[in-house]
């Protein structure tokens, strides 16, 4: 009774100053400098008709590989506390309904492409690498919740995460040389803009991100369900 009164206490609090900021605001009638200059720049110099993905991606690419880092590691502490499966552990034999597997086999190619769909698409719609790889990630989920004693190859998944971040960093490398800074996606033409193929390299960093954020997260998943055995 005390802990939920507490949590009811808490949530009025939160409730109370959330309201008090809504009330409060006020819109700024004109863009501020900083906003009005990646508002004019940013297509025009990258390309990329998803303003936010273009300084995600080029004008902050060095906080997006932070990003990507801390992903990485968290990934890599996961494996390393739970030291993966033991030698001569047999999974357990958890029951697995014909319907589950059947619905599993359906919607996972379904999931993996529309995943695709979100980081390749990123420069043009709403979405990206790191929004894919999470759509990626949960059909290996999907998978684990319709046969608990699943087992994935860590060295496959690390092989996917170790191949796309060294391919990631080389194209942030490749700014630095022949463009403009690191992770600039002029590296490529900018083609026609709208297109697929248009933004230089950004759908190709994106869909890198993407590779390397669904095999993390895959990473931790396949750990924690590995976990279960011993």
């Amino acid at each position: 009774m005390t802990k939920r009164l507490i949590a009811l206490l808490l949530l009025l609090g939160l409730g109370t100053i959330f309201a008090d900021l809504i009330r409060g605001f006020t819109p700024d009638p004109a863009l501020n400098m900083s906003a009005q200059f990646y508002a004019a720049r940013t297509v025009v110099d990258t390309g990329a008709a998803n303003i936010v993905t273009a300084i995600i991606v080029t004008f902050r690419g060095l906080d997006t590989l932070g990003e990507v880092t801390v992903l990485f590691l968290t990934a890599a502490i996961v494996a390393l506390v739970l030291g993966g499966n033991v030698s001569g552990v047999k999974p357990r034999n958890w029951p697995v309904g014909e319907l589950l597997q059947t619905g599993t086999k359906l919607l996972v190619p379904l999931i993996v492409l529309f995943g695709a769909y979100v980081f390749i698409n990123g420069h043009l719609t709403p979405g990206g690498g790191f929004q894919g790889g999470a759509i990626l990630a949960s059909a290996v989920l999907l998978l684990l919740l319709a046969n608990p004693a699943r087992r994935f190859g860590h060295q496959l998944i690390s092989r996917v995460e170790a191949v796309s971040g060294l391919f990631y960093v080389g194209i942030g490398v490749l700014g630095l040389v022949l463009a403009g800074g690191f992770l600039d996606n002029r590296i490529l033409p900018l083609g026609e803009f709208g297109s697929i193929l248009s933004a230089g390299a950004i759908p190709l960093i994106y869909a890198l991100i993407g590779l390397k954020v669904g095999a993390e997260f895959s990473s931790i998943m396949a750990s924690l369900s590995e976990s279960e055995d011993k």
